[in-house]
């Protein structure tokens, strides 16, 4: 497999990712690997010199962009999808086992869900945590 298509499938997950999680950070990345792919594409045998721009352009649209990014965060109207999905309630689809994942159901999306309990299909629950994809839920009864 050619390098250039590598560099091509970090970029596409990278961006795949970014989607999910709103930090700017996996995007500059990805444009990073984009940048080294075109690099890639136009010089096969130049590894070292693909890591560089892609490293390099991440780099500077991490530097010069993040006050950008913080600027739209802190704009009037901005809602995060991190914390706006903590506190509701949920279904769970799939049971969910300590340690291992299960499925909840909140509204009309299904997350990947863990919790400290054991909580079987059709149990309500409560979203009491978020990190990228992963929920944290809780028995609704045990906490109201």
């Amino acid at each position: 497999m050619s390098m250039w298509v590598l560099w091509l499938i970090a970029a596409g997950v990278l961006f795949v990712v970014e989607m999910f999680t709103f930090t700017f950070y996996l995007l500059w990345l990805s444009l990073g690997a984009l940048a080294a792919g075109l690099v890639a594409l136009v010089l096969p045998d130049a590894w070292l010199l693909q890591v560089v721009a892609g490293s390099l352009l991440a780099l500077v649209l991490t530097f010069f962009t993040k006050p950008l990014s913080e600027r739209l965060r802190n704009a009037r109207g901005f809602k995060d999808t991190g914390t706006e999905i903590i506190g509701r309630q949920g279904l769970v689809t799939e049971p969910i086992e300590p340690g291992r994942y299960g499925q909840v159901k909140i509204g009309g999306d299904t997350w990947s869900a863990t919790s400290t309990v054991a909580l079987g299909k059709g149990q309500q629950v409560i979203v009491v945590r978020r990190s990228t994809t992963i929920i944290e839920v809780e028995r609704w009864g045990d906490m109201y």
